[in-house]
């Protein structure tokens, strides 16, 4: 039976956290001086799961508060304000509905990108996207190396042999083609959408590529380090997801597979062909 695998790209094919550190380094000179260690030690509280923005959950900009997602349902369930306290019926500002996310007022949490984006806005950057422009230009440059992850090529060309495979990334055309270019996965995988505008559209490209390939939902599979761009979707539709991240997530689900590591991962698949 042949499977489609659907990939993201930042923090699953390649790994390594310092460009995080560098955008929120260029975000702090944008911060009132007199606020930029507040906004420092907040960024380290948030990487160290010791504040109430944290990953996997959602933040909403103009509201200035941490919002608890349900995963499956995208609903949310709590609300925390900056410092803690914890917010009083969140139906009132939310509603029943499924939350809808955005890149500017309300974000999803997925990945180390959008924690110094949480803390900028929180101390009055109004505009962070240059920052983020800038540090994607750092990464293509010879001051970054990339953290290629050993094996995954070699695993990626057997895998296409099985399998189709796809890329799927919020990254634009450029960048993709240059990041694909120095981990040497140019021309891997058979099909590539950038400028994917996850989560708003991932649904959409999922049953685009449905439509595409002509296979089930329960022969697809999306592989992402972050939970409501490209796991909760998936799991909606009735597809299968492996959640690569060090943080796990509670959601238990039987299409739901998660690990620390790709390599985890592909050691396991590995193992899996062996026996079949």
């Amino acid at each position: 039976m042949k499977n489609l695998y659907i990939f993201d790209l930042d923090g699953t094919l390649y790994e390594g956290t310092d460009h995080f550190d560098y955008y929120a380094e260029l975000l702090m000179q944008d911060v009132p001086e007199e606020n930029r260690e507040a906004f420092w030690n907040d960024y380290e509280k948030m990487k160290a799961g010791e504040h109430p923005v944290a990953i996997g959950k959602a933040y909403d900009v103009e509201n200035d508060l941490a919002v608890t997602v349900d995963p499956l349902t995208l609903k949310a369930v709590e609300a925390h304000k900056w410092n803690g306290e914890k917010v009083d019926a969140p139906e009132r500002i939310y509603g029943e509905e499924q939350l809808v996310f955005d890149f500017k007022k309300l974000v999803a949490i997925g990945d180390g990108w959008w924690l110094p984006f949480a803390s900028a806005k929180h101390y009055g950057v109004k505009d962070c996207y240059p920052r983020y422009l800038q540090t994607k230009e750092y990464m293509v440059s010879e001051e970054f190396t990339l953290e290629a992850i050993s094996g995954l090529r070699e695993f990626l060309l057997e895998l296409r042999e099985r399998h189709d495979i796809a890329l799927m990334t919020n990254s634009d055309r450029e960048d993709v083609l240059r990041l694909l270019g120095e981990l040497e996965l140019t021309g891997v995988f058979d099909h590539v959408i950038t400028s994917a505008q996850k989560p708003a559209r991932t649904k959409a490209f999922f049953e685009e590529l449905q439509s595409i390939y002509k296979i089930p939902f329960g022969q697809m599979v999306s592989v992402g380090d972050n939970f409501i761009n490209e796991i909760a979707p998936a799991l909606l539709l009735g597809m299968k997801a492996v959640y690569i991240s060090e943080h796990p997530h509670p959601t238990e689900h039987k299409d739901l597979y998660q690990v620390n590591k790709i390599n985890d991962w592909t050691s396991s698949l590995r193992k899996s062909w062996q026996t079949s």
